[in-house]
């Protein structure tokens, strides 16, 4: 029974050398000189001002996890949808209590005010 997992075994194993040695041989062979051209700021061309580790506002958080919630919601509603009329009555009920519970989380989300922008 084992034997049969041996190629996915071997090709794991692999995979991890494979990784490992380009790690390894690009440590050994890659130049590491520090030059002042190398050291300029390359992405907009202006000098750095104040930290780079600066946080995020939570708001930023809150508004992509309710993004992701209501992208399942849409994944959900497709299939839902394609098979609507073999699920009959149930289907209905089902997804309509899906939609409920949604709704009472967005309407608490709204009034705890985590879609305003301030």
């Amino acid at each position: 029974m084992l034997i049969d997992y041996l190629p996915i075994f071997i090709f794991f194993i692999l995979a991890v050398g494979f990784a490992l040695f380009v790690i390894v041989a690009s440590a050994f062979i890659g130049k590491r000189k520090v030059t002042p051209q190398k050291m300029i700021p390359y992405e907009c061309g202006m000098d750095p001002v104040g930290q780079a580790r600066s946080p995020f506002s939570v708001k930023f958080y809150i508004i992509a996890m309710l993004f992701i919630i209501f992208d399942i919601e849409a994944i959900f509603i497709y299939p839902w949808a394609v098979i609507f009329r073999d699920l009959k009555i149930f289907g209905l009920v089902e997804m309509a209590v899906f939609m409920a519970i949604l709704l009472v989380g967005f309407i608490y989300v709204w009034k705890k005010g985590a879609l305003e922008w301030e």
